[in-house]
């Protein structure tokens, strides 16, 4: 059994919402039964862990099954004492814990099923890869069907594609399947058995979902009461939300660093308004630095880490987080600088590419992608956190069928039209485009002329 299902984390609220048992009863069983022994702490409070509040459950259950807590106790230590666990005797094994849901084993069988929902979305055989899916979850418990046999699948199927070893519609084909058969499960989650409410949503801007629909489905089956607004969500709505539901907890999760911007900005009027958040997603793994600029409780790196961190986190008194690394003034200014002047640095980059073959829809998205990640990484505080996202450019080329070249063309022209029209406080985006323009070896020693 691991450790952290033996540590004192939850208070006495906790566990009377978590068993049905009130407060009076559990301490009599305390009392005169030993049963649960929770920790103490320096002022005399009851800490429980997973472990007690399972040992509860399970002596519900006998008790639900017609003995009396005498009995129940009495049966307790005679499976002890013949070198049993209660909590894993078949016959009377209970609900298994987030730390025993997210642990178990999947095995080879699982592993095999796999592959092959892999080959069939990939085959886009929708029959046998839903076959496989219902396979999967009869012999496999809901969380370890997702985590082991769907979000690694989608993984797998997205980095081969990444590779260019299959087609995006490949890649979307399997994506709509797994997310039809989250949304399913979801319908099929039990009715709220906590107080509390969390809200859950992805800022303006990210549409990736199926992390946080995964997180929605496992907290709801945790007995959560949760309100999950989706992708995309404007910051008005979000705030008038708020105002209506009143939660306990925001989560946002973002997958990109102009994702993370929104969240930030979003963090900021939560923090405003009393609200605490959770926050997490894929660029924080990717950029660990950036977690230290977002005012919350990071969630984790693996979706599996997040429930136990909200239970632990919800077990006590939520406060707002501030962030370690506020952005400094010098990023504030060359933000505003930077819109100020946006318009003509793009016009510009028009008037030097006039005779360049590029479509002008390619152009369009080029400015206003760079233009994006440039605000981005001025609110998040580092233009560095840019590099993260330098691919932008080399897929819209790519959906062009341009030459690689022409990424590198269009930076020079545009770092020369920033040096333009931006001044000292532009700084940090005219130094950030000549690093890039360096590390790739095309600037040239003579700049580009900009007709006006």
């Amino acid at each position: 059994m691991a450790a952290t299902h033996r540590e004192p984390t939850f208070n006495l609220k906790v566990v009377v919402q978590e068993t049905g048992l009130k407060p009076d009863t559990l301490r009599a069983w305390e009392r005169r039964y030993g049963l649960p022994q929770p920790h103490r702490t320096a002022g005399g409070h009851r800490l429980y862990s997973q472990q007690d509040i399972d040992t509860l459950k399970w002596l519900v259950a006998r008790q639900e099954e017609g003995m009396s807590i005498s009995q129940a106790v009495e049966l307790w230590n005679r499976l002890k004492e013949e070198g049993q666990d209660p909590l894993y005797a078949p016959e009377f094994a209970p609900t298994p814990s987030v730390e025993a849901i997210i642990s178990s084993p999947a095995g080879d069988v699982l592993e095999n099923l796999g592959r092959e929902w892999v080959a069939a979305c990939e085959a886009f055989d929708e029959i046998k890869a839903e076959l496989i899916l219902n396979q999967a979850f009869a012999l496999y418990r809901v969380e370890t069907v997702c985590l082991e046999l769907i979000l690694k699948g989608l993984a797998e199927i997205g980095d081969r594609w990444y590779e260019g070893e299959i087609s995006v519609q490949q890649e979307h084909f399997a994506s709509e399947l797994a997310m039809r058969r989250i949304e399913s499960l979801l319908t099929a989650s039990p009715a709220p058995t906590r107080a509390e409410r969390i809200l859950l949503a992805c800022p303006p801007g990210e549409v990736h979902t199926f992390a946080p629909l995964l997180l929605n489905l496992f907290l709801r089956r945790r007995g959560w009461d949760v309100l999950y607004l989706g992708a995309n969500v404007p910051l008005a709505r979000l705030k008038a939300t708020i105002n209506s539901v009143k939660p306990t907890l925001v989560i946002l999760t973002a997958q990109l660093v102009t994702t993370a911007a929104n969240l930030l900005e979003m963090s900021r009027v939560l923090a405003s308004m009393g609200i605490p958040l959770a926050y997490g997603g894929r660029i924080f793994n990717r950029i660990p630095e950036l977690r230290s600029r977002i005012p919350g409780y990071y969630l984790g790196d693996q979706i599996d880490s997040a429930i136990p961190n909200l239970e632990r986190w919800l077990a006590g008194p939520l406060q707002p987080v501030t962030a370690e690394r506020p952005v400094s003034e010098t990023y504030q200014q060359a933000l505003s600088h930077f819109r100020e002047n946006q318009s003509l640095i793009e016009a510009d980059v028009w008037q030097a590419l006039r005779e360049v073959n590029l479509p002008p829809n390619c152009l369009n998205d080029n400015n206003e992608y760079l233009a994006y990640g440039i605000g981005a990484a001025l609110i998040l505080g580092d233009m560095n956190y840019l590099n993260a996202d330098v691919t932008w450019g080399e897929q819209l080329l790519s959906n062009y069928s341009l030459p690689p070249d022409m990424l590198d063309q269009y930076v020079k022209i545009y770092y020369e039209a920033a040096k333009n029209h931006l001044n000292e406080r532009g700084k940090p985006i005219v130094s950030w485009l000549a690093e890039f323009l360096d590390k790739t070896g095309e600037k040239s020693k003579s700049p580009t002329r900009i007709e006006h």
